[in-house]
């Protein structure tokens, strides 16, 4: 049994196929099933029941998994403190970001934690909260960008705190209020995002207390697509304030959402257990200076 079969079994479970997971591990799809089946072989019993084009973990695959998370990061934690020897003249910052809205926040520090530290190397993972959360528990990077609430065994630093905004299309019957919450959504159809996104959970329990159950019309991961398709009237979005006036154009309105709790507040987390490098330190001393300019209006 060695790491690289134990992370190209875990892949395969992360990403749903082989050759999904192939494509992340950079190894043929051919050589990921043999990882795989090497693995199977070793353990003397099936992992994944294939069925079709799904792979499915059997009990024996379950415990193989939540085993092969702890052996890779405990190697990787070991990595870390070893690179720990070398100070900030070399290492890695592995770190993970959603696609949502962290181009914005944290762009600006990337450029000036480059300036700082030219000879440390950058490794950016970018899924949503949920894949974050395993990268994070398999110790494949040492920070990730999710949405309070985190979960217990994590530790964080709140980095930006941004309520939501209605976006709705220019000739909604809403589109002139001052605020707006669910229950005045009611009948207007959503466009939300991919799933595996944290702010849809924000969303849909927020729906809940209201007893308002959304009809949802579209999905994407593409906030660029999700304003297009508010504008073609297809329905309502909800963004950070910071993200909606970034994109905000003629053919939108942007009304401020009067909803609690459901503020879109990202925080750096890392696992409590965790040997942070000093690469993954100098990130967060940086996330603690004053905020810079995000380009969009007070």
């Amino acid at each position: 049994m060695n790491l690289r079969t134990l992370r190209a079994f875990v892949e395969v479970v992360r990403q749903g196929g082989f050759s999904q997971a192939a494509e992340v591990v950079s190894l043929t799809q051919s050589s990921v099933s043999k990882a795989v089946k090497t693995l199977e072989d070793e353990l003397g019993t099936p992992l994944l029941s294939r069925l079709g084009h799904k792979n499915e973990l059997t009990a024996a695959g379950e415990i193989a998994y939540s085993r092969a998370l702890v052996m890779l990061a405990e190697h990787n934690d070991l990595v870390a403190q070893i690179n720990d020897l070398r100070g900030l003249k070399r290492g890695v910052l592995r770190i993970g970001l959603p696609p949502v809205g962290c181009g914005v926040v944290f762009a600006t520090m990337f450029a000036t934690y480059r300036s700082r530290y030219p000879d440390i190397d950058i490794e950016l993972t970018e899924y949503g909260s949920k894949k974050l959360r395993e990268c994070l528990d398999a110790g494949e990077v040492d920070l990730a960008a999710l949405l309070l609430p985190i979960d217990e065994g994590f530790d964080y630093q709140p980095v930006r705190n941004e309520p939501l905004m209605a976006v709705l299309p220019i000739g909604h019957p809403l589109a002139a209020r001052a605020s707006i919450d669910f229950t005045d959504l009611a009948d207007s159809p959503f466009i939300l995002f991919e799933a595996g996104f944290a702010l849809n959970a924000k969303i849909l329990k927020a729906c809940e207390r209201k007893g308002v159950m959304p009809k949802i019309t579209a999905r994407s991961g593409q906030i660029d697509f999700i304003v297009d398709l508010v504008s073609a009237g297809l329905g309502v979005a909800f963004l950070p304030r910071m993200l909606a006036h970034k994109h905000q154009h003629a053919g939108i309105a942007l009304i401020p959402l009067d909803e609690p709790h459901t503020d879109w507040h990202i925080a750096l987390a890392w696992r409590a257990s965790a040997h942070l490098p000093p690469a993954a330190r100098a990130w967060l001393e940086l996330a603690r200076e004053p905020q810079r300019s995000t380009g969009h209006p007070d």
